[in-house]
């Protein structure tokens, strides 16, 4: 397409009961760029409607805090599985139902519940191997028995206790004691200082006997160390079936973690956008742009989403009071095949083009592609700059620097510079590989077989090929020059400003400027002369470019004729009239740059083979030498001069085309999605 898809703005009015699925399915879509409104109906002044506008804030607030207390529930049970959470939705993310609500029940109840196991159980292993720590640090030493009750961290207590209390104060105080039996009745129960009190109470309430110590007993029993260390290796065991069990939770829920992640946080995109809308209890009224070849589509869509529950009415740009009135500008969507709709970012980057005028995206595409393949004509560096592109667009390789919007213009990019390599018979920097082929195909074509086809090593034989190849140069600059300014007319009478359309330096006055300059130039180069017509066909659109304003305000009737008065508009106009001029020149010669480009390019090709000979004569291992020099010089070509290329042309495109037109920019179609464009 040649101008940007026509806009309409569309207003919606959707029942609160289908809102949500409304919202999803625009957003899936990337179909609707919703207008800023106000985020409430408080222009309505019925009590009713305030009550309903409260009720239905409240309604959101306690759907956000729902939504935010379940991410933080999923990014906490993904931290402890350590599942890496997506950042944005995923493709087949969808609002949560019922039934995922309930998942994301299960999954957290069942993950806190083996997290509190693990946490439980590593204090538990904590205090035992204290215990047995300590115990063994004593259990030599030549001390009744009596004074180890009194260290620092132990508690010891021996005395009669029956099996069946036994069993039930192990169960009450679990982990903060350790009872070991010595016979039937008689028992050894230890605990840390801190619970010492715990332990005497427990043991009084169940009919504890202390016994007496032998007098002289010296050490701690070795039952007490044995069992310490068969807790010790039974905690051990748990907690390694707990870890296991993580592993297992982690294969089980990574997918589901991540999919209701993502509906979440579509939840949290649909009530932000809620939060804008104009509603009321029961509706909710959407406004914004669609493409209009659209919005059949849309309607279809929406109505057997909500089984006809949608009022959906459609408005030109023409009849929308914030168009009219200049407060908004319609917004623009480009539509364009793979070739072209690879180079929309590069455009973009620079300005969206106002809606109704000329879309360049496909002049900056050919223009774009050829001066890269002219600048960088190589086969095989060519090639690799096609299989990066190529890898990057089926996702085979990413590269920090080098995004998706990437891909498509490496390609043919590269294609181009692959063609223009063959033109110029260079391989990876090698301009011997391709001579034979050329001379066989040039022979049976013209009878005339030559070893280049295009040669821009400088020497005695071939610099009239040379300046013609610069000329080939210049001559592509004054076709991109005049591209712009064309476009520059077409979109001026398109918005009806015919003043700059037909009298500005970048009108038609300024355009036949410099064509007839340029066919002066051509003329004496081929040996014409400088005659007196040449005068009166430069003086006529120069005429026009200084009285440009003086004549429509004559044509339109506007007073007074001249505004700022005589002297400024003598000295504007002289301005303008010597801005042309240079400005028209040094956007010409800019393009030198082209053919300058080229040949630096054979040239440093050149260097690298005659390096990679000098080398390869030079010693027994010269072969390898040459091969690495050959290899490191191609990749600083592909990789430095290929940016340096790419900067270049970037360059001729803003300054050079993109200057002759871009004088007002519009605002690029930015519908809501959930996702980002790759």
């Amino acid at each position: 397409m040649i101008r940007p898809r026509k806009m309409k703005q569309i207003e919606m009015t959707v029942l609160e009961r289908d809102i949500d699925r409304v919202i999803e399915f625009l957003g899936n879509r990337g179909i609707m760029q919703f207008s800023e409104k106000a985020s409430s109906i408080e222009e309505h002044s019925s009590e009713e409607d305030e009550d309903d506008v409260d009720e239905t804030r409240v309604n959101a607030e306690r759907t956000s805090a729902h939504t935010r207390e379940n991410l933080e529930k999923l990014k906490t049970v993904a931290t402890y599985l350590e599942v890496e959470l997506p950042t944005e939705l995923e493709k087949a993310a969808h609002l949560p139902a019922k039934e995922e609500e309930e998942l994301c029940d299960q999954i957290v109840d069942t993950v806190n519940a083996v997290s509190r196991a693990e946490h439980e159980k590593s204090l538990e292993r904590q205090k035992i191997e204290a215990t047995l720590t300590e115990s063994r640090a004593f259990a030599n030493l030549n001390v009744p028995f009596k004074e180890l009750d009194q260290l620092s961290y132990l508690t010891l207590r021996v005395g009669r206790l029956d099996p069946q209390n036994r069993e039930e104060m192990q169960e009450t105080l679990t982990d903060r004691v350790v009872i070991v039996p010595l016979d039937d009745e008689r028992v050894l129960a230890a605990a840390s200082r801190r619970g010492r009190f715990v332990l005497d109470s427990e043991l009084k309430k169940r009919s504890f006997i202390p016994i007496a110590i032998p007098e002289g007993y010296k050490g701690i029993p070795e039952e007490l160390l044995a069992s310490l260390e068969n807790r010790m290796k039974q905690a051990d065991r748990e907690l390694q079936n707990i870890a296991e069990q993580k592993v297992r939770l982690h294969n089980e829920y990574e997918k589901p973690l991540k999919a209701l992640t993502s509906s979440y946080l579509m939840v949290t995109q649909v009530e932000k956008l809620k939060a804008r809308l104009v509603s009321t209890k029961s509706v909710y009224m959407l406004s914004g742009w669609v493409p209009a070849d659209a919005i059949i589509d849309l309607v279809d869509g929406l109505s057997k989403l909500t089984e006809g529950r949608v009022a959906v009415r459609a408005f030109a740009p023409e009849e929308v009071k914030s168009i009219k009135n200049g407060t908004e500008k319609v917004p623009v969507s480009l539509k364009h095949g793979r070739f072209v709709e690879g180079f929309e970012p590069m455009v973009f980057s620079y300005g969206a083009p106002l809606y109704g005028t000329i879309d360049p995206t496909p002049f900056v595409a050919v223009f774009f592609t050829l001066f890269f393949g002219i600048m960088f004509g190589d086969v095989g560096q060519g090639f690799v700059l096609f299989l990066i592109g190529l890898l990057i667009a089926k996702k085979k390789l990413k590269i920090q620097l080098l995004s998706m919007n990437y891909a498509r213009p490496l390609i043919f990019i590269g294609i181009a510079s692959m063609i223009m390599g063959i033109l110029y018979g260079s391989v990876f920097a090698n301009e011997t590989l391709l001579e034979k082929p050329i001379e066989a195909i040039t022979g049976a074509i013209t009878g005339h077989p030559v070893s280049h086809i295009i040669h821009l090593m400088p020497d005695r034989n071939n610099l009239g090929k040379l300046f013609a190849f610069f000329g080939f140069s210049i001559g592509i600059g004054v076709i991109l020059n005049s591209m712009g300014l064309l476009l520059n007319i077409v979109n001026q009478y398109l918005l009806k400003n015919y003043e700059k359309a037909f009298f500005s330096k970048t009108g038609l006055a300024g355009l036949l400027f410099f064509w007839y300059a340029i066919f002066i130039a051509v003329r004496i180069i081929l040996g014409g002369h400088f005659v007196t017509p040449d005068v009166l066909g430069l003086a006529i659109p120069v005429f026009c470019i200084f009285f440009g304003p003086v004549i429509w305000n004559l044509i339109s009737g506007r007073r007074p004729i001249v505004k700022e008065g005589l002297f400024a508009f003598i000295i504007e106009g002289v301005v303008e009239i010597l801005e042309t001029v240079s400005s028209y020149i040094s956007s010409t010669v800019s393009f030198l740059r082209v053919g300058a480009f080229a040949l630096s390019h054979t040239v440093l090709s050149f260097i690298i083979f005659s390096l990679a000979e000098l080398v390869e004569e030079g010693s027994s291992f010269g072969p390898l030498f040459s091969l690495a020099i050959v290899i490191f010089g191609n990749l600083v070509i592909i990789l430095l001069e290929g940016m340096i290329v790419a900067i270049q042309v970037v360059r001729l495109q803003y300054y050079e085309f993109f200057s002759k037109f871009f004088t007002e920019t519009g605002v690029a179609f930015a519908p809501f999605r959930f996702r980002r464009e790759v």
